[in-house]
């Protein structure tokens, strides 16, 4: 079990394979905490799956700084090294693993430059941000009635990312577009109806959404990054209707090749938890399926070893599809999800009538 600072937590022996350290600075305070608690527990669920790893997770507080002084201490007591969650904590890590000469395992940092920022140095399991909203967009060409999308990043990298993902996309499917940054003026009235996707952090697309509801013309359609995860409605009221976006689903995906069954993890992680987890969980799981792999896969943990064993890599885990780009170890395999929030709850969302 997680409980202090230095987190170290020990596995079971299994036969035949060979046992590793697995290391990872997550927030588990501060900021991004949210997402990072629930990738840490995720690790120690997939660590007891798994049954011949170590795990040791430190509490990176959601602060650069504070990850900039624990991820070299990490790095010397593990065979393989775990990105933190975030894009802004990735981007740190990353020039940390290229300047010490590390292959870091990239769950938490979607951002399509932080993916593409160390070629030789990371290898990311999720969707580039671009990609994010690719679901939505088929979603809304596929419905017979069209309205303009109006797209509204946050303030930070990984929501212009997403957002100009999105409006590329829509221009593709032949959808007017209008683009927003953070603040700006949402539709007060006729000439008609309009959709609405908004790309930032959590906070910034709960207030985007609470924002749009008052608006004269509510928008017809909503979806968010935000309410791809089960924390939505607690935050932002009334969540039945809007659609989310996010890098996994329970139900979608089929069978892995690597790694354990969806099902036993979904149970093991409940019996820890209490609850279902988010996609953030998952994906980190993910990584640390890849990365032992890799890692058992060579015969050893060096950074060409692991490089090259992940180069070599066309599979599918729990979380999804991985094929990385050889260039640049950006994710080319994975693709993102729709989600549909219903009277029942959150859903896998179904293509428009």
């Amino acid at each position: 079990m997680i409980h202090g600072r230095a987190r170290v937590t020990m596995g079971l022996p299994a036969s035949g394979r060979r046992r590793l350290r697995v290391g990872a600075c997550l927030s588990l305070s501060g900021r991004y905490a949210r997402f990072g608690r629930q990738a840490a527990r995720a690790l120690e669920v997939w660590r007891s799956l798994d049954g011949a790893a170590d795990l040791i997770v430190e509490d990176d507080a959601s602060d650069p700084r504070t990850l900039g002084q624990l991820l070299p201490r990490v790095a010397a007591r593990c065979d393989v090294l775990l990105g933190p969650y975030s894009t802004r904590l990735t981007r740190e890590a990353g020039q940390m693993a290229a300047g010490a000469g590390w292959l870091l395992w990239n769950h938490g940092g979607s951002g399509d430059d932080v993916e593409a920022a160390c070629p030789g140095h990371m290898v990311s399991v999720p969707a580039p941000a671009s990609r994010y909203a690719e679901p939505f967009v088929r979603h809304l060409a596929a419905a017979p009635d069209g309205a303009p999308l109006w797209i509204v990043n946050g303030a930070g990298s990984f929501g212009r990312q997403v957002a100009a993902g999105a409006e590329t996309a829509a221009r593709q499917a032949g959808l007017a577009t209008v683009r927003l940054g953070p603040g700006g003026a949402l539709p007060s009235g006729p000439p008609g109806p309009w959709d609405l996707f908004s790309a930032g952090s959590f906070e910034e697309d709960v207030a985007v959404i609470r924002r749009a509801r008052t608006a004269r013309v509510p928008p017809r359609v909503v979806c968010a990054v935000a309410a791809g995860v089960r924390e939505f409605p607690a935050a932002a009221g009334e969540a039945e209707g809007t659609f989310g976006v996010g890098q996994w689903f329970p139900g979608i995906v089929r069978p892995p090749a690597l790694g354990p069954a969806e099902a036993d993890f979904l149970a093991a992680y409940s019996a820890l938890t209490g609850a279902v987890p988010d996609y953030p969980a998952v994906q980190a799981a993910a990584a640390a399926v890849l990365a032992v792999h890799c890692a058992r896969l060579a015969g050893g943990s060096t950074r060409d070893l692991l490089w090259e064993a992940a180069l070599a890599l066309d599979t599918r885990t729990l979380f999804g599809d991985f094929r990385i780009r050889p260039g640049d170890g950006v994710q080319m395999g994975h693709q993102t999800v729709l989600v549909h929030w219903t009277a029942d709850g959150l859903r896998a969302a179904r293509a428009p009538r």
